[in-house]
């Protein structure tokens, strides 16, 4: 908890005894009497807690001026030994410390301009460094400082990643690194913080990242590398006459497991983009690495044709599921679709409490103008962003697929799909690599020929690859229904 929040906290529980000091010594007035026995133990108790409050907060208070004049100056001198101020890594987000001095000549004031970067800027400023630096820790350290002097956070996470490379070099005994030390090993607790900016930016974007958000129920969170037990069947009693003999039944169970599954893809940025350091640059390379995942990752999970791929990659959630095919494209058929879809959970006795629509824009975009014979909407709630259909939430996505006779809905009951997943995404940089620049090297199979190859080197080329690790599977196969073959144009 902050610092602020704790001072907050005990202030409010001040309040509350004293008011319920005075309480106790009003009703003895009220009553025009002394207080009783219990009713002066009461208010002895309460005022040795506020008494013991005041001197935590005097102290809070105390902690708090120091970690101010503590703050990091914006383009002052760096600690190169660790010890200098603002290595905490603790920042939760850029800060400008400005300092003038006060009219009445009485000092100089400082104040603390906090700024907001947008989702995903921060690590993108990071793997700029990183990427224009082509794996020179001192130089990326450099670019940080020079460029982002409003994000120390950056300097930091390098400076301790270079110390730690040195570290490894002395040959003598030291202490192991830990997050509570200020100089060896706290700052590098930071990159955290950006890879979860990223992954703030990337989740919202993709089918899976709107699970759990805007009202859209969320999936069932798993760990990596569990199993789960379930049972696929129940037994069956029978009524037995006297002296017959009892049937027997059996009860059936599986085995599920979750094992760890590897998205990953690598963008090839030029070193001038990444040396020319300002917004429009960072949100580039921030949405070059998210793009390319959230494809893979968008399409994976409804493709009907994607089969699991043993220690490579999952089903996709729609794989094995027989579709119904639309009714039409008139508001009747919209609603005899939807009874189709909710009647594949109906007979698999699932509640649908956690249902959610998967479609494309252009659908819910059909759906959206679709209007009755007095020119209101059949369907209030849905936009070509989403929304709800029939009371359920809408998820669109463009990589929903395209059967051959038109798009395709799908229903998912959230918690009947576990998800795996570690909610980080790690970013490696290279310029001396070699690459196939095709979406399907031939390295998987065999070695690559020369021809097929691409210096960065020789281009002034940085390659940036980003993985995640991520898994995801239906709890069982009646959690999902499709209808495709869909064309609402208003038409039977």
């Amino acid at each position: 908890m902050k610092l602020s929040e704790q001072i907050k906290l005990f202030v409010a529980t001040r309040a509350e005894k004293v008011a319920a000091l005075n309480a106790v010594q009003e009703k003895a007035l009220k009553d025009s009497r002394n207080k009783d026995a219990s009713e002066q133990e009461e208010f002895d108790t309460l005022s040795a807690d506020i008494e013991s409050i005041d001197k935590e907060l005097k102290d809070l208070r105390r902690l708090e001026k120091l970690q101010v004049v503590q703050a990091r100056r914006v383009g002052g001198p760096d600690d190169d030994e660790g010890g200098g101020e603002g290595e905490t890594g603790t920042e939760p987000e850029p800060t400008t410390v400005r300092r003038q001095a006060n009219g009445d000549g009485s000092g100089v004031r400082t104040t603390h301009i906090t700024k907001k970067l947008e989702p995903g800027i921060m690590f993108a400023r990071y793997v700029k460094c990183m990427g224009a630096a082509i794996g020179d820790m001192n130089q990326a350290l450099t670019l940080a400082r020079l460029h982002y002097p409003d994000t120390p956070q950056i300097a930091q996470v390098i400076k301790a990643g270079l110390k730690g490379s040195l570290v490894a070099d002395m040959q003598k005994s030291v202490a192991a690194g830990t997050t509570t030390d200020a100089t060896w090993a706290s700052p590098l607790v930071a990159y955290n913080q950006f890879a979860g900016d990223f992954i703030e930016f990337l989740r919202p974007m993709t089918i899976l990242g709107k699970f759990g958000q805007g009202g859209i129920p969320s999936l069932r969170h798993i760990p990596f590398n569990v199993h789960i037990r379930g049972q696929t069947s129940g037994g069956t009693g029978y009524w037995v006459g006297q002296g017959k003999a009892k049937p027997l039944t059996k009860v059936d169970f599986n085995d599920t497991y979750l094992g760890w599954y590897k998205v990953a893809t690598i963008a090839v940025l030029t070193e001038e983009l990444l040396r020319f350091s300002n917004p429009s640059a960072e949100a580039l390379v921030r949405d070059a690495v998210a793009a390319a995942l959230i494809e893979r990752l968008d399409t994976d999970f409804v493709d009907p044709t994607l089969a699991a791929v043993a220690n490579v990659s999952p089903a996709s959630i729609t794989h094995g599921i027989v579709p119904h095919h639309s009714a039409g494209g008139a508001a009747a058929d919209v609603r005899a679709d939807i009874a189709t879809a909710m009647g594949d959970f109906i007979a698999a006795n699932i509640a649908p409490t956690s249902a959610v629509w998967i479609m494309q824009a252009t659908t819910a975009l059909q759906l959206s103008l679709l209007f009755n014979a007095f020119g209101q909407p059949e369907f209030p709630g849905l936009t070509m962003n989403g929304g709800t259909l029939m009371g359920i939430p809408v998820i669109v996505s463009q990589y929903v697929p395209d059967e051959s006779g038109g798009a395709m809905m799908i229903l998912v009951n959230a918690s009947d799909i576990w998800l795996a997943d570690d909610g980080a995404v790690t970013i490696d940089a290279s310029r001396e690599a070699s690459l196939e620049m095709t979406a399907t090297p031939s390295s998987n199979s065999g070695t690559p020929t020369a021809a097929q190859l691409v210096s960065m080197f020789q281009t002034n080329s940085v390659a940036l690859r980003a993985e995640r690790f991520i898994n995801w599977q239906k709890r069982r196969s009646a959690a999902v229904s499709i209808i495709d073959d869909i064309d609402y144009d208003g038409t039977h």
